[in-house]
């Protein structure tokens, strides 16, 4: 396979600063090469051309084939004799507005031009929707996408990475390059404009235990060239077409990887309403307060947003619901602390006096079924939860059983700190003597990508980082998060494996409440002032 490898280089944005984009090529070439092309992602031209006439001359040559995208603003069109595609000078060209670029080799480079046009018409520094169906299309029933360029970045990269420093491209990035990378999966993705260099983690494009294994995407922001920053905006790598890889080299997963940051909730969709960025709806409880006002005085967003549109609600529960805080059957006397859309609840019964519940305010039966918000909130508690037990020298392991139950139910047990190198070795040995098979899921993996909305399952994050899986066929033990927790040498507790064999009188669980208030109330984010 060595003769079908290609070796790639790529820059960030030019900005008319050609002398010095071409020189450092030139040497890249002379140390490591020789190159098949050069890749420009941004904007080429900028404010100051006057380097670009020896180029376009002949005077000063290109030292191998450049390919670019088109301009970005308006002020720079006249530098692009023709707005479909054409060779500025000799060994570069550019693109045109959008396509696929199929290589000798059989290297398919996508690329797409200009920014997110702010209206449904697309003039010369722009792309609509249209464009990005139209490379969907193009894409299907061919080798795989090997590289994509735009300039502007998918808004949605960052989720399940750090965050980029220097640029928020939840703000300035594209929702239909977000679709895009989703729908075409293409192994390496570079985009320009932000002026910062970022390395995303690598990321998976398959769902783990549900779908077979498919190749990963990287993806690379670079910064402009020559900028006083010294940060990276030349990259160099050596690619094989996916045309010609072996299958099973190609679907590797790295140590690193994580999970995709797209999704059907973050990325654009076809029709105008859903060109924005998908929220999902928030809601708010509070005993004290006026039916359309949350705790803190504000308007529900659940019952309108600010322009009046009616936003998505809960289902609701085929019958009385013990856990949602407004239905009459909760006990309320449990609830430790209140959030915007989660609540935080002494367990009844617990397998030790601290036993708590984290649960969603209204209705969701799974965390696969919560909104953006709930989610939110909810890993909010879990942070908390975990300073605080940490506080008091031990370690916490949350799980989630979605079998046979109505409401989602988070359960928070801390353990001895010492004990929790042994966690997963009991799971293992207990779920192995019930007949139950437990999967290792990556650490940086979601439990809504591994479990559709409506999975039967259970799932527990252990104080040590790992995350287990089960898929409920049948015949599933109701206890089995409880019996591996009071199994030795965790907590040492098997006769408070049936919660009903462990329940207090509401003097003295209520007692317990108060205790559990005080001592979370340093940790608890909801008690702090909403500026």
């Amino acid at each position: 396979m060595s003769d079908k490898v290609e070796k790639i280089l790529v820059s960030g944005d030019v900005d008319g600063n050609f002398n010095q984009l071409f020189k450092r090529v030139s040497n890249v070439i002379q140390k490591s090469g020789p190159f098949s092309m050069l890749l420009c992602v941004g904007n080429f031209f900028g404010s100051d051309n006057s380097q670009w006439m020896q180029y376009k001359n002949g005077v000063v040559k290109v030292p191998l084939p450049t390919y670019i995208l088109g301009p970005n603003h308006s002020g720079v069109t006249n530098n692009y004799p023709d707005m479909k595609g054409c060779e500025l000078c000799e060994n570069i060209i550019y693109l045109g507005p959008s396509g696929i670029y199929p290589c000798s080799s059989g290297l398919r480079v996508m690329y797409l031009s200009g920014m997110q046009a702010d209206v449904k018409k697309k003039n010369n520094t722009t792309f609509i929707m249209d464009n990005i169906l139209a490379l969907e299309t193009q894409a299907t029933n061919k080798p795989a996408i090997d590289i994509l360029i735009t300039s502007q970045w998918p808004h949605a990269v960052c989720n399940f990475a750090k965050k980029a420093e220097g640029c928020n491209p939840e703000i300035s990035g594209s929702t239909m390059i977000s679709r895009l990378a989703f729908k075409v999966r293409p192994r390496y993705h570079f985009s320009g404009l932000e002026g910062v260099y970022y390395e995303r983690l690598p990321y998976r494009n398959h769902r783990v235990l549900i779908e077979p294994a498919r190749h990963v995407s990287r993806f690379f922001g670079l910064a402009n060239v020559g900028n006083s920053e010294k940060q990276k905006w030349l990259y160099a790598f050596n690619i094989t077409p996916m045309a010609h890889c072996d299958t099973a080299e190609l679907t590797k997963q790295p140590t690193d990887i994580s999970e995709c940051p797209y999704s059907d909730a973050n990325v654009a969709h076809q029709t105008k309403e859903n060109v924005a960025q998908s929220c999902g709806a928030q809601f708010f409880y509070d005993m004290n307060t006026k039916p359309g006002d949350d705790k803190r005085g504000k308007k529900r967003r659940g019952d309108g947003d600010e322009s009046g549109e009616r936003r998505r609600m809960p289902p609701k529960p085929t019958g009385p619901c013990w856990f949602c805080l407004a239905s009459p059957e909760v006990e309320k006397h449990l609830v430790v602390s209140v959030g915007n859309h989660v609540y935080l609840a002494l367990a009844k019964g617990g397998l030790v006096p601290d036993h708590l519940l984290i649960l969603p305010i209204t209705h969701f039966q799974s965390t696969p079924d919560l909104d953006e918000d709930c989610r939110e909130e909810v890993e909010k508690f879990k942070k908390a939860l975990t300073k605080m037990f940490k506080k008091k020298g031990k370690s916490v392991v949350f799980y989630e059983r979605n079998y046979r139950s109505q409401h989602l139910q988070v359960q928070v047990i801390p353990i001895p700190a010492e004990a929790a190198s042994h966690v997963q070795e009991i799971f293992t040995d207990v779920a192995e003597s019930n007949g139950i098979e437990v999967d290792e899921i990556p650490k940086l993996s979601d439990i809504s990508q591994v479990a559709p909305s409506g999975t039967p399952f259970f799932y527990a994050e252990l104080p040590t980082g790992e995350k287990l899986y089960h898929r409920v066929r049948k015949n599933f033990p109701l206890q089995f998060g409880r019996e591996v927790l009071a199994s030795p040498p965790i907590l040492n507790v098997p006769e408070r494996v049936d919660w009903r064999e462990c329940k207090s009188s509401k003097e003295e669980e209520t007692k317990l409440r108060n205790k559990i208030r005080e001592t979370f109330q340093p940790y608890d984010f909801t008690l702090e002032d909403d500026d």
